[in-house]
C-alpha cells in the first residue's frame, strides 16, 4: 500500500503570539508539527505495522523551515518525504496549495492519502477535502477509527458528527482527515530521530512539477487574508455581595446593559 500523508509545520500553540502590521511576528516562535497532522502520520504508522508492505511518503508545501516538520514526520516512522519549495508557493491559498499537492500526489501513486482535520494555525480544514476534490476521489473528514477489509481494497471509516458517529465504507484510493480520538500519536525514539537523519527528503520546485506561478498566488486567490487581530483582552471580573436577590438583580442588570448577553 502507498499512503501519502500531507503535513504542514505552524507555531507551537503555548507561544505567545505578538501582531505588527496585522500580521503575525514569527520571529523566535517556536514552531511544531501540526498537532492533527501528528494523528495522521501515526495512523499511517499503524497501518504499515498491520501491512509490512506499506510505504509512507509525507508532503508538505511551505518555506525552507517547514523541513522541520518533515524531519519529526520521519523520526515517527515514515520511509519518505517530499518538500515542495518555491517561492511562487508563498502566497497560494488553500485551493491553489491543493492542486500543487495534486500535481505531486499523481506523480508518485497512492492508495491513501491522510491530512490532519485542520492546520491549528488558520482552522481552514480546506486542504484536505479540496485536494480529494481535484484528484477525484472520495474523503471523509474528522475521521476517528480506520479499518479495512480482509484483501484491504475497502476502507471502513468511522467518523465524528453531531452528537455521535457515523460509519463509512469507501473503495480505495480514498483521502481521510485524521481527528483526535483516532489514535494516540508516539514520541520519535532516539533511534528514530538518528535514522530520520539519513531519510530522504526530496526538494521540488515549481518548475519540477510543472506548476506555473503565474498561474496562481494572491491575484487568483479565491480567499486572501487582509490582516489579523488578537481578542479584546479582558477586563476584571466583578463580585456581588450581599442578599443573593439583589445579588442577581445586579448580575442580570450588568449582563444585559454592560456585556450585552441577555
Amino acid at each position: 500500500m502507498r499512503i501519502v500523508v500531507c503535513v504542514k509545520q505552524v507555531i507551537d500553540t503555548a507561544a505567545r503570539i505578538d501582531l505588527k502590521g496585522g500580521q503575525v511576528e514569527t520571529t523566535g516562535l517556536a514552531r511544531v508539527l501540526n498537532p492533527y497532522d501528528e494523528y495522521a502520520v501515526e495512523e499511517a504508522i499503524r497501518i504499515r505495522e498491520r501491512k509490512p508492505d506499506t510505504e509512507i511518503t509525507l508532503v508538505s508545501v511551505g518555506p525552507e523551515d517547514f523541513r522541520d516538520a518533515l524531519r519529526a514526520g520521519l523520526a515517527m516512522g515514515a520511509d519518505k518525504a517530499v518538500h515542495l519549495l518555491d517561492s511562487g508557493f508563498d502566497e497560494l491559498d488553500s485551493l491553489e496549495v491543493s492542486r500543487v499537492l495534486a500535481q505531486v500526489v499523481v506523480s508518485f501513486g497512492y492508495d491513501l492519502i491522510l491530512c490532519g482535520r485542520q492546520a491549528v494555525d488558520d482552522d481552514m480544514a480546506q486542504v484536505g477535502p479540496a485536494l480529494a476534490v481535484v484528484l477525484g476521489i472520495p474523503c471523509v473528514t474528522v475521521v476517528t477509527h480506520l479499518n479495512f477489509s480482509d484483501d484491504w481494497q475497502q476502507a471502513v471509516i468511522t467518523r465524528q458528527v453531531e452528537g455521535g458517529s457515523e460509519i463509512l465504507e469507501s473503495p480505495l484510493p480514498v483521502l481521510l482527515t485524521c481527528q483526535k480520538g483516532l489514535n494516540q500519536p508516539r514520541l520519535p525514539s532516539l533511534k528514530g530521530i538518528m535514522a530520520a537523519k539519513k531519510k530522504e527528503i526530496k526538494i521540488l520546485d515549481a518548475a519540477a512539477i510543472g506548476f506555473d506561478p503565474a498561474s496562481g498566488g494572491e491575484k487568483n486567490s479565491q480567499v486572501t487574508q487582509s490582516r489579523l487581530e488578537l481578542p479584546p483582552s479582558r477586563g476584571k471580573g466583578q463580585v456581588f455581595e450581599g442578599p443573593v436577590k439583589e445579588s442577581v438583580a445586579r448580575l442580570v442588570k450588568a449582563l444585559r446593559q454592560d456585556e450585552k448577553v441577555v
